[in-house]
């Protein structure tokens, strides 16, 4: 993608927007002479040399690309006539064909980035509308790569389900986290101990898959293989119902995704 294309995001002045802001002016994917940002009440000072406005219609008629960084229950009130230009949503919930209709485009994106994508290491999947041009879907590509990984997946259908996957974040790796932390601090150990054990867990473990591109299955498959104290803790956390309770969460976050697009 050529760092001239022009790229507005509504709601820039946001976490999401800001942090894909970031990511994609440092991978070089634009300029900031070629930003445009929008903000609801105070001008931010952050991303020097891009322009700022509370103006979402004079935004999208300064860019080529306009990035939609709303939630989705703001997103009935935003008015933007898009003109036929490419809209990405990184809204859950909302349909290709709803914003296709609200702004006035058939060059519509539907994506879902999550919170790792201020450290460059998000996942994002995509979807296209079929006025899409594999121009526009390079366009996208980059943005997303900007952030961390992105795959165009083959429905919407996919997109609501990975909404509650990867959407989360760090949210269930936090959620495990949590627990583990609860439960060192009640058999005796320092708070700050605690802590420091168990996000080492987590952050040596990403960097461990990301170094080896295994499959989770494989390494949980080798600690049961050993047959060790972590082998005891696996099967007695799934005769537990682990496995369940994972399953049912991201159900329950599937159709959640789906009624915040009819609501």
């Amino acid at each position: 993608m050529n760092a001239s294309v022009r790229l507005g995001i509504v709601g820039g002045a946001g976490w999401l927007g800001g942090a894909i802001a970031g990511a994609a002016m440092a991978a070089g994917v634009v300029h900031a002479r070629n930003l445009t940002l929008s903000y609801r009440r105070t001008k931010p000072e952050s991303f020097p040399g891009a322009f700022w406005t509370d103006d979402n219609q004079a935004l999208a008629e300064r860019c080529d690309v306009i990035l939609l960084s709303v939630r989705p229950e703001d997103w009935p009130s935003l008015a933007i006539d898009a003109g036929g230009k490419l809209v990405i949503s990184v809204m859950a919930g909302i349909r290709l064909a709803e914003i296709a209709e609200k702004h006035g485009t058939g060059r519509v994106v539907r994506s879902l980035p999550n919170a790792a994508a201020e450290a460059a290491r998000s996942y994002t999947p995509w979807i296209a509308s079929s006025d899409t041009s594999e121009a526009d879907r390079a366009v996208v590509r980059a943005i997303f790569d900007a952030c961390g990984v992105q795959d165009e997946v083959a429905s919407e259908r996919d997109i609501d389900y990975l909404t509650g996957l990867t959407g989360s974040g760090p949210a269930f790796p936090a959620l495990l986290a949590d627990a583990m932390m609860r439960d060192a601090v009640r058999f005796g150990l320092p708070p700050d101990v605690a802590q420091r054990a168990v996000n080492a867990v987590l952050t040596g473990t990403g960097r461990l898959l990301e170094l080896r591109d295994v499959s989770p299955a494989g390494t949980v498959a080798a600690f049961l293989d050993y047959r060790g104290t972590t082998a005891a803790a696996i099967e007695t956390m799934r005769d537990a119902g682990f496995d369940d309770a994972v399953a049912k969460g991201l159900a329950a976050a599937f159709r959640k995704s789906i009624a915040m697009g009819k609501g």
